[in-house]
């Protein structure tokens, strides 16, 4: 008489518990194996290279920055770098804001 009326059946306690907490972990741990090698590790490879980069800059560089603005590296300070986009026209960044060295 009721369409939306359902019966519920109760599930023992001995079924539940037929596969070991270890084997119920297995699935989680690969997941992250994978977020680990797909995801985690190559992003972190990614910013030591950046890191390595803009470490290694130096008066003269032509760089590009993540504006892309091309333009020649002129004064190197700790956290920042003085660029010539044209002549005698310099802009103050940030070493950080330097995506890649020009070719």
């Amino acid at each position: 008489m009721f369409p939306f009326e359902s019966v519920a059946y109760a599930q023992s306690a001995g079924e539940a518990s037929s596969q070991s907490p270890f084997f119920q972990f297995i699935p989680l741990v690969l997941i992250l194996g994978v977020f680990w090698f797909l995801i985690i590790r190559p992003q972190q490879k990614k910013q030591k290279a950046h890191q390595r980069m803009v470490d290694s800059l130096n008066k003269g560089d032509k760089v590009v920055t993540n504006g892309g603005i091309f333009g020649t590296i002129v004064k190197v300070g700790d956290d920042r770098i003085t660029l010539e986009v044209a002549s005698k026209v310099q802009i103050n960044i940030e070493r950080q804001q330097v995506s890649r060295m020009d070719k």
